[in-house]
């Protein structure tokens, strides 16, 4: 088993309630539901024999699923099984899983000795009778599990929300005092989201962030604040913080507040971290000293300066930061990194496993063929080059322009384009939606504009736009009228495109319309217009009739013998095609009939409609009738008593 386990994917524990009905729910739809006392004794048996052995079966399959989902504390890692010790003690969910162990057993146990039972059933009654016993038994077994499963389904809510910790990845581990800044620092160099409070004991439970260096992924893990006291004392919160220090192979970062406003002096944290201080070892270990922003190492008095001074003795390194500027929070992050990735390397070499590597390793070292050394060679024009153009000077990118203008710098983007220096800022782009410009260009565009303008100048001089409107005569002043008239119309069209041709009001069906067009609204309006329209009588107003006039009329349809109507051509109708004689339509038509009849009776079913082919079972209406009751038998008979059978009696 891996040593990272996904506890997301435990099955759902549902209470003792639910999970019988949900097996006995099964149970009545899996299994067949029908079985007669006329049926063999064999069949009877097996009928119920088989609804034992499918509930025994889900049950088993049910309880099989949550004792193989849950993990055992003997196989994970040994720093899940603390934490799970720590959070949910470990004695109390060994039972649990015990007592469903215990259930799955006894379940399957009733249903052999019931289904033993069952083979010897000789009626009906008594193998139902049967059947229940063990289904009623069954339930009992599991409403005695109510309080396991109960608390099984509580610890895998909480084991859902636990993080993630791979153990054997590279990982930084944080600790220290309630308070002092751990959780800010996870914050500023993972993304994760650590909920960070003016107050102790915020982070109640492990919290994981990820982050980069060297191209590798590394897990930080945060943990809840420890206090200085015994280890019998200490809170489940500050247990899951021990268990995480002792179990993970990661670089420690203790983390101190020099400025005491987590409410502990130095000398208690210098004290804690002396009582936590077995749980490093064969670790890189990191103190950080935080806060930096409010009181410097400097800073401090003598006796606290001695008591950081003894980290530095013991060859601790010591790093000040501060996560409110983020003076320091990076150096603390990569002098963590490399110390671990050094302990790795250095434990790896240790190992065994080391030989196998160097042994498919091969480290090949030239040797001069004749002991003479040869330098690189760099030719002499490339020295003198470099000593006339100096040293070469590293290229300004836009970063460094936008650093060095500020809020003068703007991006532009045309400065480094392949153009000469008159075209690149060209405002006609050389490609418009897909086409060339140049295409669409005249190149004697200007000179063509220059000698229209001096034709334009003459025109003016020569006086032809000075002629008034009074000295126009009446031909020109009706053509003026009429275009102009012309002009509003069509403008007046286009407004009414734009609108739509309702103007904004509900549209009426065509047949409860006015008709919108009509000879005589088209007749004015061209009289508007100042067109003749007085000989205008035969200009295609009215529907032309050539086409109705043109078309030949239709012949006459006659009555056949039968009294149905035809057409007088000799097209054989299709329900006649074939046959010979009157007998031998009137037997097809009733086919026809007979056969639709046959369509129609399923023409609507569908796939989920119910069909009983037999309308008479056959176990309710074979066999002897037996003679019946007196009374029924007089209620029978006297259903079939005749008219004159009934005077004899009423003489009698």
């Amino acid at each position: 088993m891996t040593s990272q386990y996904n506890f997301k994917k435990i099955v759902i524990v549902p209470t003792s309630k639910d999970f019988i009905d949900i097996v006995l729910s099964k149970t009545q739809r899996k299994t067949p539901t029908v079985v007669h006392k006329q049926y063999k004794i064999s069949r009877i048996r097996q009928f119920y024999m088989r609804k034992v052995k499918f509930a025994q079966q889900t049950f088993h399959d049910k309880l099989s699923q949550i004792l193989t989902d849950f993990p055992k504390l003997d196989d994970i890692h040994p720093f899940y099984a603390d934490l799970m010790n720590v959070l949910y003690d470990k004695d109390h969910y060994k039972l649990a899983l015990g007592q469903i162990n215990i259930a799955l057993h006894l379940i399957d146990n009733v249903s052999k000795d019931y289904v033993r039972l069952l083979k010897y059933g000789d009626s009906l009654y008594r193998c139902k009778q049967l059947k229940k016993a063990a289904l009623g038994r069954m339930a009992t077994i599991m409403k005695r599990q109510a309080q396991s499963l109960q608390y099984l389904e509580q610890v895998r809510q909480h084991l859902s929300r636990l993080p993630s910790i791979d153990p054997n990845t590279r990982t930084l581990l944080i600790c220290g005092f309630p308070n002092v800044g751990k959780s800010s620092f996870i914050n500023k160099i993972t993304r994760a989201d650590v909920e960070v409070q003016p107050y102790a004991f915020t982070t109640k439970s492990l919290f994981v962030g990820h982050t980069d260096h060297r191209y590798l992924r590394w897990q930080v893990v945060d943990t809840p604040g420890i206090l200085d006291h015994p280890l019998e004392n200490r809170n489940t919160i500050e247990m899951q913080a021990i268990a995480a220090l002792a179990h993970l192979r990661a670089a420690i970062l203790y983390v101190m507040d020099i400025s005491e406003q987590c409410g502990h002096t130095i000398e208690q944290q210098v004290a804690l971290f002396e009582s936590i201080k077995p749980l490093f070892a064969n670790k890189p270990l990191l103190v950080v000293l935080n806060k930096t922003d409010i009181i410097r190492l400097e800073e401090l008095k003598p006796e606290e300066k001695g008591m950081i001074q003894k980290f530095i003795d013991d060859d601790i390194p010591v790093l000040e930061m501060s996560t409110i500027s983020e003076e320091g929070v990076m150096q603390v992050k990569t002098e963590a990194c490399e110390r671990l990735l050094a302990h790795r390397i250095e434990v790896k070499i240790k190992s065994k496993k080391v030989e196998g590597v160097l042994n498919r390793l091969h480290v090949a070292m030239p040797k001069p063929r004749d002991g003479v050394e040869r330098p690189a060679f760099v030719p002499e024009k490339v020295i003198e080059k470099r000593l006339q153009t100096g040293p070469k000077q590293k290229k300004k990118t836009e970063r460094d322009l936008e650093v060095e203008l500020e809020d003068d710098y703007s991006l532009d983007l045309k400065k480094n384009y392949d153009l000469p220096e008159d075209f690149k800022y060209d405002i006609i782009p050389e490609f418009w939606e897909g086409k060339n410009i140049a295409d669409y260009i005249d190149p004697d565009i200007m000179a063509k504009l220059e000698e229209l303008e001096r034709e334009e100048e003459l025109r003016i001089e020569s006086g032809i736009y000075d002629k008034d409107e009074e000295s126009l005569d009446e031909e020109e002043k009706e053509i003026h009228k009429i275009a102009n008239k012309i002009r509003e119309k069509k403008a007046i069209i286009a407004i009414e495109s734009r609108i739509g041709r309702s103007g904004g009001k509900p549209v009426l069906p065509r047949a409860g319309r006015k008709r919108e067009r009509s000879v005589s609204r088209l007749r004015s309006e061209f009289e508007e217009l100042g067109v003749d329209m007085s000989n205008k009588s035969k200009a295609h107003f009215a529907r032309t009739t050539s086409r109705s006039t043109s078309r030949p009329p239709l012949k006459k349809a006659r009555a056949d013998s039968t009294g149905r109507v035809r057409s007088s051509s000799r097209v054989t109708p299709r329900d006649e095609s074939g046959i010979r004689n009157v007998e031998m339509k009137s037997k097809a038509r009733k086919m026809g009939h007979k056969a639709q009849n046959k369509m129609n009776q399923f023409g609507k079913a569908g796939e989920a409609d119910r069909h009983i082919a037999v309308k008479m079972p056959k176990h309710l209406y074979t066999g002897k009738r037996g003679i019946a009751s007196c009374r029924t038998a007089g209620r029978s008979s006297r259903m079939f008593i005749t008219g004159s059978q009934v005077c004899l009696m009423a003489e009698s």
